[in-house]
């Protein structure tokens, strides 16, 4: 597999472009990112984005924050392989045409659309406001990347992990800072009953990466399997919660046990009444259980959100 998406999401051939301080811009193919002047505006923008959006990027070589900005651009147009594409001006070399465009402080992009400007922005913004400035050009509809993504869950959640993990794999292959496709496969691992190998994959990351969302949940999920195997039969840890209530070790197996067998409210449930009965035992590990659990589950999960709440009125009562 190239790693490559085009908008109808084939595979397209790898290929690399030059960033303004003359880098590597990952996956940005060289048709889809391009170094322009006044001469040539009237080919590379206005007549390409006949056909599809061009987002114009006014820069200097002696400008910090183009130096943060560009390079996302390029990764970003990179992703819509083929949905956007980025040109670059640099404005000390273009003077008259960056005043033409009234260009009064850079970083500045000027997003073309069938022939004439539609959008535009100054400054460095983040990846996530790039993004979704993006999608307002190219309809919403998501970035080629983004839909390998949602397919490869999509086969993850049926069974297929051989599959998704191919597909993970291949978007890595054209973002390989891309945290939801290093939790994906370590979610693969896990399928695969291979906790070891996905420690030392996590182990190998990045430190940022560690720090993402969707790795976090990732790891939390992972502690809470292995956890869940180390705690015994629920059956046999039912039995002895109810003949020792007052029992806070009994009562947190317990919950891990609920855990591993999937049953996740009922798990919520027992350790926040471990909480409400014993909060401060063995450093609060059952509110701190409670926080792995919301973090595999997601924020957003409508379990996550009751739970949130149970919990909230323990400690505020």
């Amino acid at each position: 597999m190239s790693g490559l998406f085009n908008a109808d999401g084939t595979e397209a051939p790898e290929v690399t472009a030059e960033t303004p301080g003359g880098g590597p811009a990952g996956a940005a193919s060289g048709n889809l990112v391009k170094e322009s002047n006044t001469e040539a505006f009237g080919a590379d923008v206005i007549d390409q984005s006949i056909n599809v959006p061009v987002l114009v990027d006014f820069w200097a070589p002696w400008c910090g924050p183009c130096k943060q900005l560009t390079p996302t651009l390029e990764k970003l147009v990179g992703e819509y392989s083929g949905n956007v594409k980025l040109v670059k001006i640099n404005v000390d070399e273009n003077q008259e045409l960056a005043a033409q465009m009234r260009v009064q402080s850079i970083p500045m992009v000027v997003a073309f659309k069938e022939g004439r400007p539609v959008d535009g922005f100054s400054g460095a913004l983040p990846e996530s406001q790039l993004r979704s400035f993006i999608e307002k050009l190219t309809g919403g509809e998501g970035s080629p990347l983004d839909k390998a993504l949602e397919k490869a869950e999509e086969v993850l959640g049926a069974g297929d992990i051989a599959t998704a993990s191919a597909l993970y794999t291949q978007i890595l292959a054209q973002d390989a800072g891309n945290a939801a496709a290093h939790a994906g496969l370590v979610k693969c691992m896990k399928a695969a009953n291979d906790a070891e190998k996905a420690r030392a994959y996590l182990d190998g990351l990045d430190p940022a990466l560690l720090e993402s969302a969707e790795i976090k949940a990732v790891q939390s999920a992972l502690d809470l399997a292995e956890a869940a195997i180390a705690s015994g039969e629920t059956a046999s840890l039912r039995r002895q919660a109810q003949e020792t209530p007052n029992d806070p070790q009994i009562k947190y197996d317990l919950a891990i046990a609920l855990y591993g067998d999937g049953m996740m409210k009922d798990s919520i449930d027992t350790l926040v009444d471990l909480v409400k009965s014993h909060q401060n035992w063995n450093d609060e590990a059952a509110r701190t259980q409670l926080l792995k659990i919301f973090n595999a589950l997601g924020h957003a999960d409508p379990i996550t959100v009751e739970g949130r709440r149970k919990l909230s009125a323990v400690l505020f009562s």
